[in-house]
């Protein structure tokens, strides 16, 4: 639907406009929607924007919640006498399914069939609902598994950059409910996380609201040294602006630098947006965009092209106006890994033996610092052919000097697309990697979602045995503490070949730059050249290869195809159920405005993750979910990323981490206090329900960084959470607070640490934008973070899905 009065860009955009407001500004041009902050921008401007997305993408594992309360809304609909495929997206959607393989079987020849046979063992339930939704809702493509991760299927695939509906070319703005969705700014796409049930309603046809951003421009100057990668240039760039705080921001890039910076390096740190904190890191469409549709297949070049030079998002020499500026300089990034347990923790290589936290490890025995996950791993690299052809490179000069990976260690190879085996298969470099136990695991997300599966034989045991504090080197995105595996307290990111030279090595004590991996064999000796990486990807990948990967993308394999679908309208839920139940949003009755009493079902510190929240990895089976499960008769428990479909799991889940730190106790995990008796989370929220106490969460700065998990804010909301108090919120959870009807209030700067928790709290709302709170005998002023009128209206029907029927029930959608 085109607004009657849309105008072209050109005629209305400053000249000035940063290019990422001009594919804002066009996009409510063309939906009719209030454009007028935009259209007279300058630095420092503020006002609401409504922004609709073009296409709404999703993982399996959020995607199965998000189909499940498409699905109950359905039945609410059926319910009350009307026609359940009303509810049906209004926007395309796609679904690719990466996120429930476990590398589980490693290091063999089998370990790809073997892993697959399991993920469909465990997920065979799960699956059939995802058939049931590709059939019941008409908009819904599904990419089943095994295609590779979703964010390097769209990068490869199935980005448009620009497309065309009813006769009118405008920009690709992709929305998805995963926060590495910004991966997709590498090509020029617009694109960022948002939460499921935000997801929910953009499929439903709402707009999603916002104030608009500052927008940063970061100025690239410079080029890599020799001996540097992409990852180090990420990894780099996250430390600088991390540091400088861009949260919530749109990070815009130009300069110089873009020129000779192919489309993959910029894939690989806009993909890590979410580690910095912007909403977006977007590149303009320039030439090097051009050469990458042509490579990967895309049959509309010349219409990207001549839009965005139309449109003013070619990269051109303008002069762009930003809210703020600065430079990174490519010639100073050196090599590095970050870690132990935030992606900005950027060490420089020269700096690691000294500065990893627990000792240097043992030379030929498993210690503390000792290395035992080795994952080439994530579409953060695996996107990019020039660090995974380096990899390939290391394990080929390894192998001919005899060196092997240490015993301890699992090695794990799990792309996000099928091409990277393809150009590993052309060059010859699949042997060398297998030969140090490399073995293709998967095709999906696995290690670095903590789908990791156990570590070698005996060597979680003995780290459990001798309190060993180990580390696990991936080239991920993320590293929180807890997030990779149980039993790995340090997880550092790195580039590929790195992380084959610390499968290598064994241990993080050992200085890569100075001492000998293996008698008389250094790095150095080991790593390519970029002659030798350009050759190899010359001569190896293949823009055929594109094409057959993805020829028939959306068909699956005989597995998948031969899951049984009923083709209903609505979804015949079964009882006896442990993955999928129906969801209780839309039963629950909203309960906003001023809150007596409460208490504090936690109080947590700075930085915590949606991970610490409601964790994604494997179901410990003495847990409150695993001994729920147990006692339904469930042997495999599986991961509380593959129940999210069973809100009775996942409510027993919430701030059930292992290494949470509730400062209401003295004890990690998911334990609090409740009239001073140690208990489980779980247990003291029922105990509050019971007796009728509203419960709230206190916390830090940036709570909820991390994952776009809108497990995180419905497992709270399921607990009784009524409002989040915190020092500051990351902003894909604080919008899932909000669309689950939790509300988020914000200490004042300097505020908060004197809010123990320990007494009742009071808290009134005000007219004014702040909530006044009053406890132990102090009282405090918080912001509102209801940040537009919409998320007003969310909260005060309940959430999103209350507030979506309502208006479908009424005719308005």
């Amino acid at each position: 639907m085109i607004a009657p009065d849309y105008q072209p860009l050109r005629w209305v955009a400053p000249q000035y406009l940063p290019r990422t407001l001009r594919i804002l500004l066009e996009n409510a041009l063309r939906h009719g929607t209030d454009s007028s902050v935009l259209a007279n921008w300058v630095p420092g401007a503020t006002g609401e924007i409504e922004v609709h997305p073009s296409r709404v993408f999703l993982h399996d594992t959020n995607g199965v919640p998000v189909l499940a309360d498409l699905a109950a809304m359905r039945d609410a609909m059926a319910a009350q006498g009307g026609d359940p495929a009303r509810v049906d997206p209004l926007v395309p959607a796609e679904l690719v399914v990466d996120h429930s393989v476990i590398a589980d079987v490693f290091g063999r020849p089998d370990a790809l069939e073997r892993n697959v046979e399991l993920e469909y063992r465990r997920n065979g339930e799960r699956y059939q609902f995802l058939r049931w939704g590709q059939e019941a809702f008409e908009q819904l493509k599904v990419v089943p598994p095994g295609a590779g991760i979703m964010h390097q299927v769209n990068l490869e695939k199935l980005a448009r950059v620009v497309e065309v509906r009813d006769g009118v070319a405008f920009p690709d703005l992709c929305l998805g409910t995963d926060s590495h969705t910004t991966m997709v700014n590498g090509l020029g796409v617009l694109g960022w996380g948002i939460g499921g049930i935000e997801a929910e309603a953009a499929m439903l046809g709402q707009s999603v609201s916002m104030v608009i951003p500052k927008v940063v421009g970061v100025r690239l100057v410079g080029a890599l040294p020799a001996g540097s990668t992409a990852t180090d240039l990420v990894l780099t760039i996250t430390e600088r602006l991390r540091a400088h705080g861009v949260v919530g921001k749109l990070v815009e890039f130009f300069g110089p630098s873009l020129a000779g910076l192919p489309v993959p390096d910029r894939a690989t740190i806009a993909n890590m947006s979410p580690e910095f904190g912007s909403t977006v890191a977007w590149f303009p469409i320039d030439e090097q965009t051009l050469d990458y549709l042509r490579f990967t297949g895309r049959d509309h070049v010349e219409l990207v092209e001549n839009y965005a030079k139309e449109q003013g998002l070619w990269h051109d020499g303008m002069e762009i106006r930003y809210d703020e500026e600065l430079t990174v300089d490519l010639s100073e990034v050196v090599a590095s890994i970050a870690g132990p347990n935030r992606p900005n923790q950027r060490i420089p290589l020269t700096e690691v033996a000294a500065r990893t936290a627990s000792g240097d490890g043992g030379a030929g025995e498993l210690a503390d610092g000792s290395v035992v996950i080795a994952a080439i791993t994530s579409c953060t690299n695996t996107s990019n052919p020039s660090v995974m052809v380096a990899a390939g490179l290391v394990a080929k000069k390894a192998v001919e000097l005899g060196l092997t990976t240490k015993p301890w260690v699992k090695t794990t190879l799990s792309p996000g697309s099928r091409v990277v085996m393809d150009y590993y298969a052309a060059a010859g470099l699949t042997p060398y990697l297998e030969k140090l136990g490399f073995h293709l695991a998967g095709f999906g997300c696995m290690t670095c979602i903590g789908a990791s599966g156990g570590l070698a034989d005996g060597v979680a045991e003995e780290v459990r045995a001798k309190g060993l504090s180990v580390a696990a080197v991936l080239s991920g995105n993320r590293n929180f503490e807890s997030r990779i595996q149980p039993d790995v307290r340090q997880n550092y990111l790195a580039s590929p070949p790195l992380v084959v030279a610390y499968a290598l090595a064994g241990r993080m004590g050992l200085d890569l730059t100075t001492e000998p991996i293996a008698d008389g064999i250094y790095l150095e000796d080991l790593w390519p050249t970029q002659a030798e990486i350009d050759e190899i990807i010359q001569n190896a990948l293949k823009p055929e290869m594109f094409a057959n990967a993805y020829a028939d993308v959306f068909a699956g394999d005989a597995r998948w195809r031969g899951l049984a679908v009923e083709g209903s309208k609505t979804y015949q839920w079964e009882a006896e159920s442990t993955y999928l139940q129906r969801p209780p949003y839309l039963e629950q009755p909203s309960t906003p405005g001023d809150l007596k009493g409460a208490r504090a079902l936690v109080r947590l510190g700075d930085s915590v993750t949606t991970d610490h929240i409601s964790p994604a990895g494997a179901i410990p089976p003495d847990s409150v979910a695993g001994k729920y499960l147990r006692e339904l008769g469930v042997k495999e428990l599986n991961t509380y990323a593959s129940r999210r479909g069973n809100h009775l799991v996942m409510m027993r889940g919430a701030f059930a981490n292992l290494r949470l730190r509730n400062q209401l106790v003295d004890r990690e995990g998911g334990f609090t206090s409740k009239d001073g008796e140690l208990m489980s989370v779980y247990d003291a929220a029922q105990a509050y329900r019971l007796e009728k106490t509203p419960v709230v969460v206190i916390a830090g700065k940036d709570y909820g960084t991390g994952s776009s998990r809108d497990w995180a804010a419905k497992g709270p909301a399921l607990l009784g959470v009524r409002a989040v108090l915190a020092k500051s919120f990351e902003r894909i959870h604080r919008s899932n607070l909000v669309g689950l009807g939790i509300l988020p209030l914000e200490f004042a700067d300097g505020e908060g640490d004197e809010l123990t928790g320990e007494h009742p709290i009071d808290i009134t709302l005000g007219d004014d934008g702040f909530a006044t709170v009053v406890s132990g005998g102090r009282s405090y002023r918080l912001r509102i973070r209801l940040d537009t009128p919409r998320e007003s209206e969310y909260y005060r029907h309940g959430g999103v899905l209350p507030y979506v029927l309502q208006r479908l029930k009424a005719g308005e959608l």
